[in-house]
């Protein structure tokens, strides 16, 4: 069994060498991975031991994608992908990124966004590409179902988000601190009136006050902050798609993004 293991990862080392760049970056984040689990096992951090193997796992799925799909994966996208999980996983987690700097998570939401709308995207379309599958799809519509697939992922993570949040209480739905609220909830008169409070600079929760320096939202707004976000990088990735099909695979910054098929012979057989 571990002789087969020996031999599938030495297929992933080799594909991702194939370009001198993906590979110098492959190594180097996952020697820094390595150096973290060092470290958190010294330390008896077992849960960063676990999200360091994960995010080893994880670096070896496009390299397994490619072994045994035939699927290329352009450099470019899969640099995006090896750094993504690095920031995610690493550098969120372990290194608390998104306490420490207040736009490192919608950083991360955006490029989330932008890859599934890539592997959205190239799903619909190697299938377009198929001369056995019957219909054959417009790039709008491929920039459509790119988009769509795209916020369904989005929007699936933060039911993730939320489930964690309200069964393991946790905090993945970060809060934010607001001075401004407004609710029907607190009309007295039951007549759907928003009541406006403005101004809010203290909390007294259970007669202790809070030191917030205003109203905790608890997780609405990361929500939506996330979701927004992510309709960005969908967006952004549905029209980079949408010109690529238009263009006939010629636009070079689409194709420098968009997985293609190695051999399209591949396909005839399937």
């Amino acid at each position: 069994m571990k002789k087969i293991e020996l031999k599938h990862f030495k297929s992933l080392i080799a594909q991702t060498r194939k370009n001198k760049i993906k590979f110098a970056v492959y190594m180097v984040l996952r020697l820094i991975i390595l150096l973290v689990m060092i470290n958190s096992i010294i330390k008896g951090a077992y849960e960063n031991v676990f999200v360091c193997i994960l995010a080893l796992v994880l670096f070896m799925i496009p390299a397994f994608i490619e072994t045994n799909f035939g699927i290329s994966l352009p450099t470019l996208l899969e640099i995006i992908i090896f750094l993504f999980i690095f920031a995610a996983e690493i550098l969120g987690e372990i290194d608390c990124y998104y306490v420490k700097f207040a736009h490192f998570d919608t950083i991360l939401h955006t490029i989330n966004g932008f890859i599934c709308a890539a592997v959205g995207f190239s799903l619909v379309d190697i299938f377009n590409r198929n001369p056995r599958i019957k219909f054959k799809l417009s790039p709008i519509f491929l920039a459509i179902v790119a988009f769509c697939f795209s916020m369904t992922i989005g929007v699936m993570w933060e039911f993730f988000e939320f489930g964690c949040d309200m069964f393991f209480h946790t905090d993945m739905q970060k809060d934010y601190i607001i001075n401004s609220i407004s609710s029907v909830t607190l009309d007295e008169t039951h007549s759907n009136t928003p009541v406006i409070i403005d101004n809010i600079n203290e909390v007294i929760v259970n007669g202790e006050k809070l030191k917030l320096g205003g109203y905790l939202d608890i997780g609405l707004i990361d929500t939506m902050k996330d979701l927004f976000v992510n309709l960005i990088g969908a967006l952004v990735f549905s029209i980079i798609g949408y010109f690529y099909i238009s263009s006939r695979g010629k636009n070079k910054l689409a194709k420098s993004l968009i997985p293609t098929i190695e051999e399209e012979d591949k396909i005839n057989t399937l």
